[in-house]
């Protein structure tokens, strides 16, 4: 029996929440991820795991800094001083988008360690571990770098190449699993899209036509007993109906707050040549993570809107929670929350990302397009028409209007004293429009 674990989506350096801690003065956030990535490993030695596999994305950039290295490479490297053997998929966020640079994962390969694999190329791995041998094919992500030099896709647009990156590496896929032994247990591993997965939280702003995209029958071939992957966020099976598997771990920590309501985790895969029926089998293993606390309430007219939103957040438990807070003030009430006492109430918690007010939208009213060329009948069919006023009213209205505006010529060219005027005024007919 092999038994290993399977992670993806480390993403160290994300630090779009939290503070800097005051003993070591690295980001909280960054010490979230160390601490979940620290548990993994620390599960892989005590359990003496046949061998450690990473789908790619160990930094959230492919330029991390010397911390987020140090980090990551001391994990590394007490799995290698506990014999365990290493893979890594390079990931996108791994893969510098400038041509002929070098991904976040290629040093790795200068270090004189034994048992740490970098797939950054198709390839298979043959690996022989204290259980005995197993096959990796693996598949980075495919990057469209190598095509920027190549005249054939200059006029390309950028749909083109992204289903030509699809086909060339479900072909890739073919031709390599032609070449796997049928009588020693194997994987596929990747850093891939399949249609069929769901994204959460930050990828859903994610360009999902500039992936190349792969349906789950196109990995899921009977030459293989697990499929691997890195990528989405969310832990899923995207072949639960059949053999093999088709696994997305998730990442190990929450990106952002669309991801408050997932688990985080990894896998922890066994293949046993025995069971015939089902040679491979894995439980998705929960980490402790830093929780996301999203507090929505509606204001209720009448009462304190400060203390409403007080009495909220004492139903929660904050401590040491990121926490956002959202509330939605009644329709054309003031908001005078207090902001103050809000902070002063999330005290407890590790970072109050943020207070939003909702209001209901206010509907403009429509103002007439008007001119001054435009003569009195058309300036006031256009204003009477913004008021709803019925046809008939309209245009007795604007002949009235338009009588009255011949009383005033005449009376002003009249030589009559103001007076006279105003009294004569007083006595038309159309006071009664109060116009």
């Amino acid at each position: 029996m092999i038994r290993f674990f399977h992670t993806a989506d480390i993403h160290l350096g994300v630090e779009n929440y939290g503070k800097i801690d005051a003993k070591t003065g690295i980001h909280s956030r960054l010490l979230d991820f160390k601490d979940s990535l620290k548990t993994i490993v620390d599960k892989a030695i005590e359990q003496n795991i046949d061998f450690f596999l990473f789908c790619g994305d160990a930094y959230k950039t492919a330029f991390p800094t010397p911390t987020q290295q140090k980090i990551f490479i001391t994990e590394l490297l007490r799995l290698q001083v506990a014999g365990i053997p290493i893979i890594s998929i390079v990931g996108n966020h791994d893969n510098p988008l400038s041509f002929g640079k070098s991904n976040s994962l290629e040093v790795l390969d200068y270090l004189p360690l034994d048992g740490l694999h970098v797939i950054a190329k198709p390839e298979i791995l043959k690996l022989d571990t204290k259980n005995g041998p197993i096959q990796i094919l693996g598949i980075p992500w495919p990057t469209r770098n190598n095509l920027i030099s190549d005249k054939e896709f200059h006029l390309k647009s950028s749909k083109e190449i992204t289903e030509y990156l699809s086909q060339a590496v479900y072909n890739i896929i073919l031709e390599l699993s032609k070449k796997i032994d049928k009588n020693i247990p194997a994987i596929l591993a990747g850093h891939l899209t399949v249609s069929t997965g769901i994204f959460s939280g930050s990828e859903k702003c994610a360009v999902f036509g500039n992936d190349p995209i792969f349906l789950p029958s196109q990995l899921a071939l009977n030459c293989f007993d697990y499929v691997a992957l890195g990528h989405l966020h969310r832990f899923q099976n995207l072949n639960s109906h059949g053999y093999p598997a088709v696994i997305y771990p998730g990442s190990i920590e929450r990106i952002d707050f669309g991801e408050r309501k997932e688990d985080k985790g990894f896998c922890s895969v066994l293949i046993d040549d025995k069971n015939i029926n089902n040679k491979c089998s894995f439980e998705f293993i929960k980490l402790k993570t830093r929780p996301m606390v999203q507090i929505e309430i509606i204001l209720k007219e009448g009462l304190d809107f400060t203390q409403q939103i007080l009495d909220e957040i004492n139903r929660h438990e904050i401590s040491g929670a990121i926490v956002k807070i959202v509330y939605y003030v009644p329709d054309g009430k003031k908001d005078d929350v207090s902001l103050q006492e809000i902070q002063q109430a999330c005290v407890s918690a590790i970072s109050l990302a943020a207070i939003i007010p909702v209001r209901k939208n206010v509907v403009r009213e429509f103002r007439a397009s008007l001119n001054v060329d435009m003569n009195l009948e058309v300036l006031l069919e256009k204003y009477l028409e913004t008021k709803g006023i019925e046809k008939t009213q309209k245009d007795n209205l604007i002949k009235k209007a338009g009588d009255l505006y011949q009383e005033i010529a005449l009376l002003q060219n009249s030589g009559l004293e103001d007076t006279q005027k105003v009294n004569l005024l007083d006595k038309s007919e159309l006071k009664e429009f109060n116009l």
